[in-house]
């Protein structure tokens, strides 16, 4: 036995030493209007990428309707005071540039890439965008019009049914609890109501602009306070939002779609948001259980029981809360079976230690994703993004790896006993009521839903 163990270990490749990671130098400085730069070099290609978001999204107008920062940002691409939506993309195309629009719970944003010899009319067009938008209402109701398309595809996918109900039991009354509009609010957006948000919301005081790309840094500030230094205007007043709700004991959400051949299953509980100090011990915990390819959840449901394709665990952080969830999609003689073997591999992991080359595995994973992510200015503008609006330490991208690597397996069981909560987990089970009901009602008390959230009777 020695022997060959002794052969397997000589086979099996030893890997490189981590590469050390060289990191853009960052400028970062205020206009006068309040509006917030972080600029950083890279000079692989001759371009360069950037976003101007915002600290206020969908959250910060629920009470006058949900996704109405979404439609804002839809509308605001769609044409300026000088410019109509044609013209913006004749010049998008004149110049080799992207722009996209679009909002969160927690931000709005307008993305955008070109040329670095090009920065100034890209700027310029973004700035026009954030200043004068026009609103206008043809452009409003075409974008109305492909909403509720969607809202109506949204009601027949299982995935963002369970979703939706998840928030909402998670959430109650805060507005984190709604994920879309429906097809009645859709209806009654009106274009004063976008432009209410507009006015709100997009102003260099809530604002921050970000760029990486081959630039050198102080002639770009030059060119940003050309092109933004007359916008003005104040952040908009801070709202305080209700406490989500915290429910105690398994509880099992069905959302009825009769006829479906499968079931999607997401179960979840609360966690934490990125700022709080456990959040690189979740991540590396979340991966060790369903987090990555080779995690426990897709090694037993996926490849040893076959009973699904893409079982996975996330850590969703918005800016108050955050929140744990496991989902698959199964079929539906296995719902029962799919969600014991669930509960099985997060109870073994808030029971026994990881062992040191489970772990070492899972702490080479993340280091590896979070390095293949800066290969591009892409991925580092993604990477900055992050720690800025979520208010991260300035060292924590830089930190994050020897971070990562220094946790220990016992570490991981205090991790997943604080925040894996198997016995108070929401179970969403969206699929054929006369299929799954009586392996739902296996797992907690049962309440029943439609596809447009109304509650059905037992």
């Amino acid at each position: 036995m020695a022997s060959r163990t002794v052969e397997v270990a000589v086979g099996v490749p030893v890997l490189a030493p981590e590469r050390e990671v060289t990191w853009p130098k960052r400028t970062k400085t205020r206009l006068s209007n309040g509006l917030e730069v972080i600029l950083a070099e890279s000079h692989t290609i001759p371009k360069f990428h950037g976003e101007l978001f915002f600290r206020s999204g969908n959250a910060g107008v629920a009470d006058r309707a949900p996704g109405l920062a979404e439609m804002t940002a839809t509308v605001v691409r769609t044409g300026t005071q000088k410019r109509a939506s044609r013209k913006i993309e004749e010049d998008l195309r004149r110049i080799g540039a992207d722009l996209s629009a679009q909002a969160g719970s927690d931000t709005s944003a307008i993305s955008f890439s070109g040329l670095s010899e090009f920065a100034e009319p890209l700027l310029g067009l973004v700035q026009e965008l954030v200043r004068e938008a026009s609103f206008p209402e043809t452009e409003f109701e075409r974008e109305r019009r492909q909403r509720l398309e969607e809202v109506k595809l949204q009601r027949r996918q299982p995935g963002f049914l369970a979703s939706e109900r998840l928030r909402k039991v998670l959430f109650g009354a805060h507005p984190y609890a709604l994920v879309a509009p429906t097809e009645a609010q859709v209806a009654a957006y009106k274009l004063d109501d976008l432009k209410t948000v507009y006015r709100d919301f997009y102003t260099p005081q809530n604002g921050l602009l970000l760029l990486v790309g081959d630039f050198e840094p102080q002639e770009m500030l030059k060119t940003i306070e050309k092109v933004f230094g007359a916008w003005s205007g104040k952040k908009p007043e801070t709202k305080p939002f209700p406490a989500p709700v915290h429910p105690r004991g398994r509880r099992v959400y069905l959302v009825h779609m009769p006829g479906a051949v499968q079931t999607q299953i997401l179960a979840g509980c609360h966690a934490v948001t990125r700022k709080h100090p456990d959040w690189i011990r979740l991540g590396l915990t979340n991966s060790l259980y369903g987090g990555a390819f080779n995690s426990r959840l897709v090694m037993n449901i996926r490849e040893d029981k076959g009973y699904t394709y893409s079982p996975r665990s996330s850590v969703t952080p918005l800016r108050q809360h955050g929140f744990f969830s496991v989902s698959a999609a199964v079929r539906n003689d296995v719902v029962a079976a799919s969600l014991t073997e669930s509960f099985y591999e997060l109870d073994k992991l808030r029971s026994l230690p990881v062992p040191a080359a489970e772990l070492a595995d899972a702490q080479n994973y993340l280091s590896g994703v979070f390095s293949l992510g800066l290969a591009t200015q892409d991925g580092l503008l993604t990477q900055f993004a992050t720690v800025a609006q979520h208010e991260l330490p300035d060292d924590f991208l830089e930190t994050y790896r020897a971070k990562v690597r220094a946790v220990t397996s016992e570490e991981v069981l205090t991790t997943a006993r604080k925040y894996l909560d198997s016995a108070n987990l929401q179970i969403v089970l969206a699929g054929d009521r006369a299929q799954i009901e009586s392996q739902a009602a296996l797992f907690g008390d049962l309440e029943i839903f439609d596809a447009q959230g109304n509650v059905l009777q037992p």
